[in-house]
């Protein structure tokens, strides 16, 4: 890779006011440029593509939105969805993610034969099948064009990496195993920029990248300050103090929230998330680790209460457990207020019914454990996803963007437990399933889904399991998909793309080496944090 084009080497650390002028004037530029390009709709698609793909689409937002929509308007009326398999491909990824429903009946009906079969004119299109593949994984249930187009890719592109060992076959084989659409996008900058060819046709290519690292060394800056008042949130609340045993992990629970939301201008919620998904690890950890069922079962329905005055229960419940609730209530309180000053709806009561239903969760495993019972695989699931902890961080996220706030909207995520939410929640618990390490002050495993699909299919193996999880992970993405789509409630906004970066980072939190370590998650911090990646 050619130094110019290496994202990952920052500026000078003293950003003079005649640097931030010159990188102003370069984004508003290409905003010109951009806007230009986008009297022709398919021009522009490569530059918007690179723009999400160098993570500086926030500077664009309103710009590649309008020529978007265009694009769409002009795909639905005309039925041409560009030229070849890598134009169809690209334009077809791109409406997608913007949360326009396009039928990929449709926009590849011109790249099949008559047989419904992709033309064979196409196997050795290296680039239009890479963007076939990407363009796939945005699939929903029932589209048997992107599954095909799907195997056609991996097949073809499968052959040309065993033809022979280069550069290439390196790259084509990282894309399958880390598509860009079920992978954060800070782990895919450096991989865009090494398939992209600088051949001086492309004049916005190298201002681009300049924004994209000026960016990138203000957005260190940014996650390092935040980081810092994450530990310091953390060492003042003091609960390890108490709960010596429990997981003392500020900087995987801050990444959590900083993968989550990527925007930088989402700082001040970045700060305040990363507390709920501190305490439902903390939590989890008392229900896992501490307490007896006698002591759970009162600490659960102290938390259905939430009226502590009142309630002597509290009484009967160790010092630990009395100083998690007391934080708690804090923090809930105080974000609670911070929304209602912010957004004039007050989130407590939801709040406060979102953690009940999760302890209540936690007793039921903790139960399913004591008991020694396996449950079957429906019971486990539609509990697993609660104690994922997933629909409670969500739903303190709704509330923290104030998107469309309305009584309906708050109905369906409060009480319902929506499809955006439960199939992100579906991929976390089936993931975490399948990471080979114990959590690391835990004496025991839990009982997992595959253990639950033995026990009901009688003489099936572990690979067969499996694989019934991997499709369950499967058709939980592709429900994903189809939420953020028009005209489903949640597309098109910053909730629905935090549900899909909840799925993306799933495999950073769940996929262990065999030293029980998480590389992805090194790989990913090391990727924001140092000078070089």
């Amino acid at each position: 890779m050619e130094s110019s084009k290496t994202l990952l080497i920052c500026p000078t650390r003293d950003h003079t006011s005649a640097a931030s002028t010159e990188h102003e004037s370069n984004i508003m530029r290409l905003r010109n440029m951009l806007t230009a390009k986008g009297e022709d709709p398919f021009e522009a698609m490569e530059i918007i593509d690179a723009i999400q793909r160098l993570c500086i689409d926030h500077h664009f937002r309103y710009e590649m939105e309008e020529i978007l929509q265009k694009l769409y308007q002009q795909c639905s009326r005309y039925q041409y969805y560009g030229h070849g398999l890598r134009e169809v491909a690209l334009c077809f990824r791109l409406l997608r993610q913007a949360g326009h429903h396009v039928s990929a009946e449709n926009a590849f009906s011109g790249i099949r034969d008559e047989n419904g079969r992709f033309r064979g004119e196409f196997q050795y299109d290296v680039e239009g099948l890479i963007e076939l593949f990407e363009a796939s994984q945005l699939s929903t249930e029932g589209e048997k064009t992107l599954e095909d187009g799907r195997d056609f890719a991996v097949n073809q592109l499968t052959k040309l990496c065993s033809a022979e060992e280069s550069h290439r076959g390196r790259v084509i084989m990282n894309v399958l195993n880390q598509p860009s659409h079920k992978s954060l996008s800070r782990l895919t900058v450096n991989r865009f920029i090494s398939m992209t060819s600088d051949d001086g046709e492309n004049k916005w290519l190298q201002p681009l990248l300049q924004v994209a690292k000026i960016d990138f060394d203000m957005l260190k800056a940014l996650h390092q300050d935040e980081i810092s008042k994450t530990l310091k949130w953390w060492r003042e609340l003091s609960l390890t103090k108490e709960l010596k045993k429990a997981r003392d992990q500020p900087l995987k629970w801050y990444t959590w929230s900083m993968a989550v939301l990527q925007d930088p201008g989402l700082s001040e919620i970045r700060l305040d998330l990363v507390k709920p998904i501190s305490f439902v690890y903390i939590i989890d950890d008392i229900f896992d680790i501490y307490g007896g069922i006698d002591e759970l079962t009162i600490f659960t329905q102290v938390m259905e209460r939430w009226d502590r005055d009142e309630d002597n229960l509290v009484e009967k419940l160790p010092n630990y457990m009395k100083v998690c609730l007391e934080a708690l209530d804090v923090v809930t309180m105080e974000i609670s207020l911070k929304v209602h000053k912010k957004h004039g709806w007050n989130p407590i009561n939801s709040l406060r019914k979102s953690w009940a239903r999760l302890f209540k969760a936690f007793l039921v495993e903790a139960k399913w454990f004591e008991s020694g019972y396996l449950p079957s695989k429906e019971e486990y699931i539609e509990n697993g996803r609660v104690s994922s902890g997933v629909p409670l961080v969500l739903l303190h996220l709704f509330f923290m963007l104030g998107e469309e706030t309305t009584k309906e909207k708050v109905q369906l995520t409060d009480e319902s437990n929506p499809l955006i939410v439960s199939s992100a929640a579906t991929i976390l618990r089936l993931c975490d399933d399948f990471g080979s390490a114990k959590d690391e002050n835990q004496d025991e495993y839990d009982g997992s889904y595959m253990e639950c699909y033995m026990k009901q299919h009688q003489g099936s193996t572990i690979e067969e399991a499996r694989a019934h999880s991997l499709q369950m992970i499967s058709n939980a993405w592709k429900r994903l998909n189809e939420e953020c789509l028009d005209p489903n409630p949640f597309s098109g906004s910053s909730f629905a793309k935090a549900c899909l970066n909840v799925a993306r980072t799933v495999p950073l939190m769940y996929t262990y080496d065999d030293d029980h370590r998480l590389p992805g998650l090194d790989d990913y911090l090391k990727s924001l944090m140092l000078d070089h990646a």
